[in-house]
């Protein structure tokens, strides 16, 4: 009998050690397959470049300022994940504020930037166009609805938060926010600079 409970209990050991909770393992794959299509995207822009008939231009300013902010609302976004760990409530909440204020900045500053580049003669489509400026558009339009997806997760784990559901013997959901934005964000900045390159 004895040896029986044993076995079992390091069954039981060693399935939670190798298992990971659905959903983060459903968001992980996810960003698995979010970073595979943003990599088939680039690996296609240098192909294309590399035919010809490149439009090159200047990267309106706002993008910097866009990305600057990114790199914040993650350092806000880490914040309140340090707070919810140890259940500093009211700094978690201003840190998901905070970080929701940066993340919509993020978004209105992306809108500005293609106005910019419109007013550049830089066109998404038309007879105007380049395929360098549809590439940008295309690449960073995908990146701002992911990070729209991003404000709305943020949404969410703010309401939680205020229910007092975001705390350290609860830190599912800001675990998988934080997760999230900081992929997101690094992906900007990666994106960002591969931009930079190619114009």
């Amino acid at each position: 009998m004895t040896l029986t409970r044993t076995s079992s209990y390091k069954q039981r050991q060693k399935k939670d050690t190798y298992l990971m909770n659905p959903v983060k393992f459903t968001l992980w794959l996810f960003l698995v397959t979010v970073t595979m299509f943003f990599a088939a995207f680039t690996s296609a822009v240098v192909l294309r470049q590399g035919g010809g008939s490149w439009l090159y231009f200047k990267i309106p300013t706002t993008f910097t300022i866009s990305t600057i902010t990114i790199i914040l609302s993650s350092i806000t976004m880490q914040w309140a994940y340090y707070a919810a760990k140890k259940n500093e409530i009211a700094q978690n909440r201003i840190a998901l504020w905070l970080t929701l204020a940066l993340g919509t900045s993020f978004v209105v500053t992306q809108y500005l930037g293609f106005g910019a580049l419109i007013n550049e003669n830089v066109f998404l489509a038309g007879k105007s166009a380049n395929v360098a400026g549809s590439f940008f558009y295309v690449i960073v339009g995908l990146h701002a609805l992911h990070v729209i997806g991003g404000v709305i997760f943020l949404i969410f784990t703010l309401a939680a938060a205020y229910q007092y559901k975001v705390h350290s013997k609860n830190m599912l959901r800001i675990n998988l926010c934080t997760t999230y934005w900081h992929f997101i964000g690094g992906l900007w900045v990666y994106l960002f600079a591969f931009l930079s390159w190619i114009s």
